[in-house]
């Protein structure tokens, strides 16, 4: 028969930016009767996340710490007209990581997998089936709303944990190989030394369109492995992903698509960077927001995330810009020589970038010098309005 529970705050959507709101909210509120409700029955997925020292506050790091399964002192980038590396710390999280801390640490009633919602509300979740769960506030942390409301490009990728047959001999991981043939718009192979014989290869696609080929991007990712001298034993695991890299859009009617007056996290709250598409420094920060709240109702919490979404996407106009200028000014097999001048930049220009925390001097550094592309293909591409 149906049930009914009730408690202080429901999280939907057991990913990465839920399991981090209910860890953090655990640790700085352990009175809170939590739920975590994820349709899979696992929490995280089957996911590799990737991030820069600089993408979270020293203030937060206590909240990823835990999860990090692989550290690195620096990082590679190889382009066709140079490649360079690059000092400070660079992390990854395995899913399986981030499942196993979390059942470890939140207790065990708050944790409902296998679930699938029907619908929610700021104070209410109904399960398929008809139990429903009764809450001071909920947080919707599930996927994206309506992507159709933005103006995107997207990411899309294909990546195998490879099991070698000897020793790669790499030490640092490449995160940006842009040096392989140009297909689908701009193509990099991403290579992370998980092992002295594992090494973690994603064939990566800045493209047009959404859809994935994932019986070629297989065999280009062991064309690549067999380039490099790598003899691939067995494939231990395999992700793809697709990720929007938004060029803009109309953020409130975005906003509404996943629930009016309906408290969001994630993607789902349109918190995700423009140009790469991650979205765990977004999490680790609304996660750190949300714990540090008295007030957890479903008003206050849905008038917090709304504000934090909306700022954070007012901010960064900027990153949108370049992404209109890399898909609508570039030629697509020539989109590579926006990333390559990038790189070629400060450092700490870049890492700033990717934590989406970019300063008036590094935007105009971005922008002035010769350009990767035809000005007047940029200025068009500036101009032009779409949704």
């Amino acid at each position: 028969m149906p049930s009914k529970i009730t408690c202080d705050i429901a999280i939907v959507g057991g990913g990465l930016a839920g399991s981090l709101i209910a860890l953090a909210l655990h640790a700085r509120h352990p009175g809170l009767d939590i739920r975590l409700i994820e349709e899979s029955s696992v929490i995280g997925g089957d996911h590799v996340w990737s991030f820069f020292a600089e993408d979270v506050a020293p203030d937060d790091r206590w909240l990823v710490a835990p999860l990090i399964g692989h550290m690195w002192k620096g990082h590679e980038v190889r382009f066709p007209a140079h490649g360079r590396s690059i000092d400070g710390r660079y992390y990854s999280i395995l899913s399986e990581r981030l499942d196993a801390h979390v059942r470890a640490t939140l207790p065990r009633k708050a944790l409902m997998t296998g679930r699938r919602v029907a619908a929610v509300t700021r104070t209410s979740v109904v399960i398929a089936g008809g139990h429903r769960v009764k809450a001071g506030g909920v947080i919707d942390a599930r996927g994206p709303a309506e992507l159709g409301l933005l103006d995107l490009g997207w990411q899309k990728f294909l990546g195998q944990e490879l099991i070698l047959e000897k020793a790669h001999g790499e030490a640092l991981p490449l995160v940006m190989d842009a040096t392989v043939d140009q297909i689908d718009g701009y193509r990099f192979v991403y290579a992370l030394p998980f092992g002295e014989d594992r090494m973690f290869v994603e064939d990566t696609y800045y493209s047009d369109t959404p859809q994935i080929d994932p019986a070629k991007y297989r065999k280009r990712v062991a064309a690549y492995a067999k380039q490099r001298g790598w003899k691939i034993d067995h494939v231990a695991r395999e992700e793809t992903g697709v990720l929007p890299v938004c060029m803009g859009g109309d953020f409130d009617r975005y906003w509404d698509s996943g629930g009016k007056q309906v408290p969001k996290a994630g993607v789902r709250a349109g918190l995700f960077h423009p140009t790469t598409g991650y979205s765990l420094p977004d999490a680790v920060r609304t996660a750190a927001l949300i714990a540090g709240q008295d007030r957890l109702d479903g008003i206050s919490l849905h008038d917090l995330t709304y504000d934090f979404a909306k700022k954070t996407w007012d901010d960064r106009g900027f990153y949108r810009l370049l992404n209109k200028m890399m898909f609508r000014a570039a030629e697509p097999h020539e989109r590579y020589k926006v990333l390559e001048r990038f790189y070629s930049l400060d450092a700490g220009l870049v890492s700033r970038f990717y934590a989406g925390q970019s300063t008036f001097m590094d935007k105009a550094r971005i922008l002035t010098g010769k350009p990767p592309v035809p000005i007047g293909r940029a200025i068009a591409a500036i101009r032009e309005k779409r949704k």
